[in-house]
């Protein structure tokens, strides 16, 4: 079992860690793809996000992705150390995304549980060839070949064991080195063997201490205790050593101390004499005075020992050197030499569905809170229920604060959702032959883990056809008088607990006039309507029905109104809706509306005959009391109501839901003028009951979908209400 579960956490941490590491490059890669080269900085970043990827790689043994992670760190390698001139960025972007892509397509293979089976020759024979093209130098002189030829090859051996047969030279180093991990890491050893792997590149004798570290899961914790122990032979120096050891977001301190050969074969034995003139270890029991003691006893016991003057020894422990505390009470010392230590933030990786149980549970507090507060046994006559009221405020103020942490705790920024349509642009552009510039406003913005799922597919469909049939050619452009480069802008931000997406382009925009004389062949225009009467949005909606588009060819990647239905479709099975705003000439914005959270929602409870709904208080524009002689009877069963000079259409949500004992009078019940997007609806309901918070909970599979309702909830009396979706009753 518990080399089992060492397995299973070690493919976790493995899969976790490098998916941040290749949205890192990615993003990183992006940001820089119109730039003439890569700066120094991201060659070196991109290559040690190579080397990580391919060490984490060969300790998983997946070959496929050490090989080609391996060979792209060849590439940025020689870059960081030649300087190579005239190297084709474009191209060099194109292989670190497909790269990039390759060891992501792999990696989503191994957590659906399937085998990496990707075959990596071609890419690296890609890769290859387009080392050896820079190498080469291009237009270049034999100078550069010259340069290039005399830099050495970033050689990498598979670890088929970590202990190597010394085999010291007058240029091995000798080194005993210390690595202290925070209290807080998990599973150290994984980290831990890492560590070794990385050690390994530049080793020719290596030794640690524990050395079960991948079979025995249970030396984590001996290693956040006591520390991991390294002994290094090496033809390098400590300066290097500590730039692939060195302190991170999982690493609390690296002590590294030379050595003579000797001391080195003397082993793990950290705390003798050899140890004390690098002073790495703490004694936390012992006082100031003892310590001193035994360091002159030390310094006494090495002067008898040398016979010839040596190399001066390193300065011994002096008082102030360490801040010591005990760990028992009687023992207070603290000595002057620290510093104030700015508080480190820590945090640690939850699994999403653990988070989604938390949900639930706070949502089901929420329910049992409604059922204490509404229940019927405090409605008795006579009741002194201040200190209860006391106390159930107080519990509301909790349970509203528990809410608003762990809603917090499930809000993700939107960077990565912007981030993957910046590659689509990139890529369909490129193909497309097209000169785009993507701009990012809002990314930071934060919505709902659940939401940001459903609007991924949706938003990657709109940003296509911006690219696809927004954007036009070049030459298009060149002939209309714009910039040969078009631009897309995507934005977001919230608003009265609402999140807008827009994706705008400055391309040729929509034509009313074809999207109406296509409309009018598939028999979806009102014959008795003329055609000015519809408004731009109306007619600009008419591409999110099924089936409709105003393209001759379908293309690869889109067809404007081909699939934009599903689009809208995804977006209100959320609660949202989509808006296009266009001019002809100038460009088209798509805007999404959607909630921020689906989880728990401020609603207003009513009831109609003997049934409970709710709204969501976002969607209701005011409360008004009628008169009958204010109601408009149409021939054909429609209802009007004339209100300020303005006329909405009437919905009784008893008749429409074929309810029983309702009011049929509309000055015994109330109207509620519901609004979305600019379509204002009168709903006619018996009472309204009042404002509380929802939680929102699925119609079970096994019920029909009914329109206009989008969820159940329970109420404080524990009896259940339906949730009224407001576009789907304004439709």
């Amino acid at each position: 079992m518990a080399e089992e579960f060492s397995t299973d956490g070690m493919l976790d941490m493995y899969l976790f860690e490098n998916g941040q590491l290749l949205e890192q490059l990615q993003d990183m890669v992006l940001e820089q793809k119109d730039a003439d080269s890569f700066d120094e900085d991201s060659i070196n970043e991109i290559f040690r996000t190579m080397h990580t990827i391919k060490g984490s790689s060969g300790i998983m043994m997946f070959d496929e992705i050490t090989a080609v992670a391996h060979k792209l760190e060849d590439v940025f390698y020689f870059l960081r150390e030649s300087h190579p001139e005239n190297v084709p960025h474009l191209e060099l972007v194109d292989h670190v995304l497909e790269v990039a892509d390759f060891i992501s397509n792999e990696m989503e293979k191994i957590r659906n549980g399937d085998p990496a089976d990707g075959q990596a020759g071609e890419l690296v024979a890609t890769l290859d060839e387009f080392l050896e093209k820079i190498k080469g130098g291009g237009e270049g002189g034999k100078n550069k070949k010259k340069k290039s030829a005399e830099v050495p090859a970033n050689k990498h051996e598979e670890p088929k064991q970590f202990y190597i047969a010394p085999m010291a030279t007058s240029a091995s180093h000798f080194y005993k080195i210390y690595v202290s991990f925070f209290q807080e890491t998990e599973m150290a050893n994984v980290h831990a063997y890492k560590i070794v792997y990385a050690l390994k590149e530049v080793a020719e004798d290596i030794l640690y201490s524990p050395e079960d570290i991948i079979s025995d899961p249970d030396c984590a914790e001996t290693i956040i205790k006591d520390g991991f122990k390294i002994l290094l032979q090496a033809q390098t120096s400590e300066e290097e050593i500590r730039k692939i050891v060195g302190v991170g977001y999982d690493i609390e301190k690296v002590d590294i101390y030379e050595c003579k050969a000797e001391e080195f074969l003397q082993g793990f034995d950290f705390n003798d004499h050899d140890m004390a003139h690098a002073a790495p270890m703490i004694d936390l029991e012992s006082s100031v005075e003892e310590i001193d003691s035994r360091t002159q006893a030390s310094e006494a016991d090495g002067a008898k020992e040398e016979k010839k003057p040596e190399k001066p020894a390193k300065p011994a422990i002096a008082p102030g050197d360490f801040v010591i505390k005990s760990k028992e009470p009687g023992k207070q010392k603290k000595l002057a030499k620290d510093k104030p230590k700015a508080e480190k933030a820590s945090f640690i990786s939850v699994n999403v569905s653990k988070m989604d149980q938390l949900m639930e549970l706070i949502g089901e507090l929420v329910i049992s809170e409604s059922v204490v507060l509404q229940n019927s046994d405090l409605k008795v006559p006579g009741l002194n229920l201040d200190n209860f009221n006391k106390a159930a405020a107080q519990l509301a103020k909790i349970s509203t604060d528990l809410q608003n942490v762990i809603m917090s705790m499930r809000m993700v920024p939107l960077t990565n959702t912007f981030q993957k349509m910046n590659r689509i642009v990139f890529d369909v552009s490129r193909k497309l032959g097209k000169d785009i510039e993507f701009v990012m406003v809002g990314d930071q913005t934060e919505v709902d883990k659940n939401i940001i799922e459903h609007i991924s597919d949706p938003l990657m469909h709109i940003v296509r056809n911006s690219v696809d049939h927004g954007i036009e050619s070049k030459e298009e452009r060149r002939d209309s008088g714009k910039t040969e480069k078009g631009k897309i802008t995507l934005s977001a931000k919230t608003e009265a607990g609402k999140v807008w997406i827009s994706v705008e382009d400055d391309g040729g925009g929509l034509d009313r006039d074809k999207i109406m004389a296509k409309a009018r062949k598939q028999g979806i225009l009102d014959e008795t309507r003329p055609d000015s009467s519809y408004t731009d949005k109306e007619v600009f909606q008419f591409i999110t029905l099924p089936g409709f588009s105003t393209n001759e060819v379908v293309t690869e990647y889109s067809g404007r109104g081909v699939g934009m239905d599903v689009v809208v479709q995804n977006i209100q099975a959320i609660g949202g809706s989509l808006e296009i705003e266009s001019k002809k000439g100038f460009g088209t914005i798509m805007s999404l509306k959607i909630p921020l959270t689906l989880a728990i929602i401020d609603g207003i409870v009513m009831e109609t005959g003997h049934s409970s709904f709710v709204m969501e208080t976002g969607a209701i524009k005011e409360f008004v009391r009628v008169k009958e002689d204010m109601m408009i009877h149409e021939p054909n069963g429609d209802e009007y109501i004339m209100i300020r000079g303005e006329c909405f259409p009437v919905l009784r949500l008893g008749r429409w839901y074929g309810l029983t004992e309702y009011k049929e009078s509309v000055e015994e019940g109330v109207m509620l003028i519901l609004e979305v997007e600019d379509k204002k609806v009168c709903l006619l309901v018996d009472k309204l009951i009042g404002e509380q918070e929802i939680v929102v909970k699925p119609i079970p599979s096994y019920i029909k979908k009914v329109k206009g309702l989008s969820g159940c909830t329970q109420l404080g009396d524990g009896s259940i209400a339906l949730i009224l979706d407001a576009p789907g009753l304004i439709e």
